[in-house]
C-alpha cells in the first residue's frame, strides 16, 4: 500500500509525460503498482488496509454457538462461566472477559432467543457455487459475485455489460480466485444461462448453448437453475449482495464522491479486491462463525482443477447443438398419428403434416420426402 504523498507523485510525473516504466524505476516500486494507482482519481487517498487480527475465542465459536443452540432447544440457560470452562477444557487460553466480549460482538444469545440457527453447513465441501448480477444502473455497472456455498467466501467483479463473453470471463476469474471449481454453480432467471426453463420436459431446461459448453465441457461443472419466484434457493449468495451493496459500493461511491470523483469499472475494481481480501472473505461469518478464507482451505480439495482459459465454441457447433438438443427432446411430440380411413380423407392433413413432418426431416439431413406423402 502506497503512501499519500507516493499516490501524488504518480500522478503528477503521469502529467509530465513520464512512462509508467520510467516512474517506477524513479519511485523504486513495481510497474503494475504504478499502473494500478495511476487508474485512481487525482487526489486519491490510499485507505490502509489491515489483516483482521483473529481473536482466541475465534476457534471456538462454533462450539459456543453449539453449546447455546442446544440449551435453547432444551429450554435451559447456561451462564458464561460454565461455558468459559467448556472451552478451556478444548484448549481456551484467553480471559473469561474476553469471552464474554465476543459471545456479546456476535450477538450470540440473542440469534439464540430469535430461534436462528447459529452454525450452518447446508451445502458440502466443494459441492456448489452460488452466482447472481448486482446491477447499479445508475452508475452504468453491474457486478458480478459468486459465493461458495460451504465457505460463503465470495468473489465480485465490476464490469460495464453482462453478455456471455463477460460472464465466462468472470467465471474463469473467480474459479482463479477460489483456487477450484465447485461440481455444480446455481443461477436464477440469468438470460446469458437459461434461454427457456422446462423447453424439453420438467427439470429440462434450454440453456445458453455457449455458455452450457463452457460450464459442463470445459470446465466439467453442472449447472442448475432456481425455481420460480424462488430466488431465496440461493440466499447465500442472496445475503452477500446485499452486505456488498451497502457496507461497500454505498461507501466507495461516498467516499469518492467527497474527493469530487464518481465510482467507475477502474477505481471500483481496484477497490473490490481489497475488500474481499482484508474484510469480506476475512471477518467471522454471521452464518459459520468461521472465517471464509479459513472454510475456503477446508473446501479446495474438493474443488475441480481450474480450467485452462477457454477459447470459445465454434458458432456453427453451438447451432448443431441446439438443434440435435431440440430433434432429440421433441422427437415423440412431433409424431403425427393418422387414424385408418379412405384416401380422401388424407388431404385436410397435407398441410400440417408438411409443417410438423419436413423441419424434422431437414434437421435429420434427409433430403428425400416425397413418397412418404404423395405417393
Amino acid at each position: 500500500m502506497l503512501k499519500k504523498g507516493e499516490v501524488k507523485m504518480i500522478h503528477q510525473m503521469i502529467e509530465e509525460g513520464l512512462s509508467k516504466s520510467a516512474i517506477a524505476r524513479k519511485l523504486g516500486i513495481n510497474r503494475n503498482t504504478v499502473a494500478k494507482y495511476a487508474k485512481l482519481p487525482k487526489g486519491y487517498i490510499p485507505v490502509i488496509k489491515r489483516e483482521r487480527v483473529a481473536t482466541t475465542v475465534d476457534p471456538y465459536l462454533p462450539h459456543i454457538a453449539q453449546m447455546l443452540q442446544e440449551a435453547h432447544k432444551l429450554g435451559l440457560h447456561i451462564p458464561n462461566t460454565a461455558i468459559y470452562q467448556e472451552i478451556q477444557k478444548l484448549g481456551y487460553k484467553g480471559s473469561l472477559r474476553w469471552m464474554n466480549d465476543i459471545i456479546q460482538r456476535h450477538n450470540l444469545r440473542q440469534k439464540v432467543q430469535d430461534e436462528e440457527p447459529l452454525v450452518r453447513f447446508e451445502t458440502d465441501k466443494g459441492q456448489q457455487m452460488q452466482v447472481d448480477w448486482v446491477e447499479f444502473k445508475k452508475d452504468g455497472l453491474s457486478a458480478f459475485v459468486a459465493t461458495m456455498g460451504y465457505s460463503r467466501t465470495s468473489y465480485v467483479e465490476y464490469v460495464d455489460n453482462e453478455k456471455v463473453e463477460t460472464l465466462i470471463q468472470c467465471h474463469m476469474n473467480a474459479f482463479t480466485y477460489f483456487g477450484g471449481v465447485p461440481k455444480e454453480a446455481l443461477y436464477d432467471n440469468m438470460k446469458t444461462v437459461i434461454i427457456k426453463r422446462n423447453a424439453y420436459g420438467k427439470g429440462k431446461h434450454k440453456f445458453n448453448e455457449q455458455f452450457r459448453d463452457f460450464a459442463e465441457k470445459h470446465c466439467g461443472m453442472k449447472l442448475k437453475v432456481c425455481k420460480p419466484y424462488r430466488a431465496q434457493t440461493k440466499g447465500k449468495v442472496e445475503r452477500f449482495n446485499h452486505y456488498f451493496r451497502y457496507s461497500f459500493h454505498n461507501m466507495l461511491k461516498t467516499r469518492l464522491s467527497l474527493m469530487g470523483y464518481t465510482i467507475n469499472l477502474e477505481n471500483a475494481n481496484a477497490e473490490v479486491m481489497d475488500w474481499l481480501d482484508f474484510t469480506a472473505n476475512a471477518r467471522i461469518h454471521a452464518t459459520t462463525l468461521q472465517r471464509p478464507f479459513d472454510l475456503l482451505a477446508q473446501e479446495q480439495p474438493h474443488l475441480l482443477s481450474v480450467p485452462k482459459p477457454y477459447n470459445g465454441v465454434h458458432p456453427r457447433k453451438v447451432v448443431d447443438a441446439s438443434i440435435a438438443q431440440e430433434s432429440k427432446n421433441s422427437k415423440r411430440a412431433k409424431m403425427l398419428h393418422i387414424p385408418l380411413r379412405d384416401l380422401q380423407s388424407y388431404d385436410s392433413l397435407i398441410p400440417t403434416a408438411a409443417l410438423v413432418i419436413l423441419p424434422s426431416l431437414a434437421a435429420n439431413n434427409i433430403d428425400y420426402i416425397g413418397s412418404a406423402l404423395w405417393r
